[in-house]
């Protein structure tokens, strides 16, 4: 089957990757069509072809700025054209199928999708957006495709509210570059970009109740992070937080998780993580916010603790019991290495290919 997968702006290269040559092993045809990432590198493609089709001048200009401001009106105006571009160029791939990954501007790429010629699915990562307008077309614009996925059963049920009708594949698991110590220790580790829906602030707070813990905060910050730094200083834990506020090469994530008894995602809002996908890949236990899959992959496998969001006296009492109970890093560990076994690329590209099959 010829597929072609297509995720506009580049918003998750490992696992627009991850599915691509997975679903490459399995005798597909399969062409990424991408944007220009500006944040490192994206995987080097195995079995499949990558193209960035959309905003390439951005991508030229910009690479060495990514935070320029003018990086954002270059976008608005490059937009409509590289979704012309992109439809060109689906025209020659003639694809059997497309999956869309992204709709970064539902208000806009409407109509776009509109005019898609072949069978196509699309994974809602983001399963209602933030923002208003996207909301107002958003059960609408999901209609256009043959399938939605989802990666939770909650986020199923909130789709069925809207009217549309999803299929659940969970989010597979990274697999680590190499083999870690067991978790010991009580460092805790919240990493990747940092964004307000992510609850950094959540945990500070909660940091002030886990005794004796040491957290490092890696990642790019997309919002401002001012803010939970005058928090950590206030509540008088700054000395006890390492703060790494930059872009996290791969290469670096090994260090990252072989110094950490556990990672935390103190999350208000999302379906699944890339982090959660890393840190279960890489054996490390986890302390998750009940929200889309976080909580249902964590409870599944015992691969960690769960605490209901924004709730910080919550969320310290569960990295207590996960530091401080008797064995209980070692059970979680155990957790995260048969949720490794059990979500992998190959096993999720034949879910999907199931589901391509249907309408194809």
């Amino acid at each position: 089957m010829r597929i072609a997968i297509v995720d506009p702006l580049s918003y998750t290269p490992p696992y627009d990757d991850g599915l691509a040559a997975a679903l490459a092993r399995r005798g597909h045809d399969v062409t990424l069509l991408a944007g220009p990432f500006l944040h490192g590198a994206v995987p080097e493609p195995v079995g499949y072809d990558r193209e960035e089709v959309f905003l390439p001048m951005t991508g030229r200009l910009f690479r060495p700025h990514p935070r320029a401001r003018l990086r954002l009106l270059l976008k608005g105006v490059e937009y409509l054209p590289s979704a012309r571009r992109l439809l060109g160029r689906l025209e020659a791939l003639a694809p059997d199928l497309v999956h869309v990954q992204w709709l970064p501007r539902p208000e806009l790429d409407r109509r776009w999708v509109r005019r898609l010629r072949a069978p196509s699915v699309l994974t809602a990562h983001d399963v209602v957006p933030r923002r208003a307008r996207a909301r107002a077309v958003w059960p609408g614009l999901l209609g256009w495709f043959g399938r939605v996925v989802v990666h939770s059963e909650r986020a199923v049920e909130q789709l069925a509210e809207l009217g549309v009708e999803a299929r659940r594949i969970p989010h597979p698991v990274f697999e680590a570059r190499r083999e870690l110590s067991p978790p010991s220790g009580r460092t805790l580790l919240f990493f990747g970009l940092l964004r307000e829906y992510k609850g950094l602030d959540l945990l500070v707070r909660a940091l002030v109740d886990v005794p004796e813990a040491r957290l490092v905060v890696a990642g790019d910050p997309l919002d401002p992070v001012e803010p939970v730094l005058a928090l950590a200083t206030e509540l008088g834990v700054a000395d006890r937080i390492d703060w790494r506020l930059r872009f996290v090469p791969e290469e670096e994530v090994v260090t990252l998780m072989e110094g950490a008894a556990a990672v935390v995602l103190p999350y208000r809002q999302h379906d699944s993580s890339g982090v959660l996908a890393t840190a279960i890949g890489y054996g490390r236990p986890v302390v998750v916010t009940d929200v889309g899959s976080l909580g249902e992959i964590v409870r599944e496998f015992g691969a960690g603790k769960v605490a209901p969001p924004d709730d910080a006296a919550a969320l310290a009492q569960a990295c207590n019991e996960l530091l401080l109970g008797s064995g209980e890093l070692d059970r979680a560990a155990a957790g995260a290495r048969a949720a490794a076994a059990a979500l992998t690329w190959d096993a999720a590209a034949a879910a999907h290919e199931r589901l391509y099959e249907e309408i194809a």
